[in-house]
């Protein structure tokens, strides 16, 4: 019976230890990127201890947030201008920053058969509100007003704007029925890599600004296990078909 005690104190200690150095590491992440944030914040602390605390939001109110002293250690944005210009201000970790995701556009309806595949609905009317999210701080937004001037449609869909302060408030306004139909990103939508229900147009890339997505260690994450852990997480190439699962372009 030794041999299985001392195995058992063995694997208590290998525990305790692992347990005694996991650290925590709390993240900044663009709403459009919640579901795959989520499943990595499980695999993070299955495979390693360390903790992610997560908290989403707009990209442009969490540059707000940081430049104020906010207490994150990593910032995973829905675009790249922001993780740059925090890096030229010397707010982040040098040489951290990479692209993680490349984001897609979607017009989407709780509705089923209200979203044509072609996205002449828009162009019908054949609704009362279209939800975006705010384009000053959330980049998802910006690239649907992008769209839409692409389009020639801004003026004539103006009234029927609703605006959410994140993509998540977006989607939220269209799942519940608040909207019609919202410009909203694939990941929302998506559920094994099909569509969770409803309807939906894949906004043609010609027509917005690639939705480039970076993420980057921030001052107060340097010399944290748990963000440097986190990082590696993201950018493992198991990780990348999660994250291309949920309908994101990853090289």
């Amino acid at each position: 019976m030794r041999p299985i005690r001392t195995l058992v104190t063995l694997a208590a200690v290998m525990v305790a230890a692992w347990s005694a150095h996991a650290e925590t590491v709390h993240v900044a992440v663009a709403a459009n990127f919640t579901e795959p944030a989520k499943a990595l914040a499980a695999i993070l602390e299955k495979t390693t201890g360390h903790e992610a605390r997560l908290s989403f939001g707009a990209s442009g109110a969490f540059y707000a947030q940081i430049k104020n002293g906010a207490p994150f250690d990593v910032f995973l944005s829905a675009d790249d201008e922001r993780p740059a210009r925090l890096e030229k201000e010397g707010d982040t970790v040098p040489g951290s920053r990479f692209t993680y995701a490349t984001g897609q556009l979607v017009l989407w309806s709780a509705k089923p058969g209200l979203v044509d595949d072609k996205g002449e609905v828009l162009q019908g009317g054949q609704f009362n509100k279209l939800a975006i999210a705010n384009p000053k701080i959330a980049p998802y937004g910006a690239a649907a007003v992008e769209a839409m001037n692409r389009l020639g449609l801004q003026a004539t869909l103006q009234p029927k704007l609703v605006t959410g302060e994140s993509i998540g408030q977006t989607y939220n306004f269209v799942a519940t029925g608040n909207a019609d139909l919202g410009f909203v990103a694939m990941s929302q939508v998506l559920q094994g890599g099909r569509l969770k229900g409803g309807s939906m147009w894949v906004v043609p890339g010609t027509l917005h600004a690639p939705i480039v997505q970076d993420a980057v260690i921030l001052k107060r994450g340097q010399g944290n296990p748990a963000a440097k852990a986190w990082m590696a997480l993201l950018s493992s190439p198991r990780t990348k078909d999660l994250i291309r699962s949920y309908g994101y372009a990853v090289k």
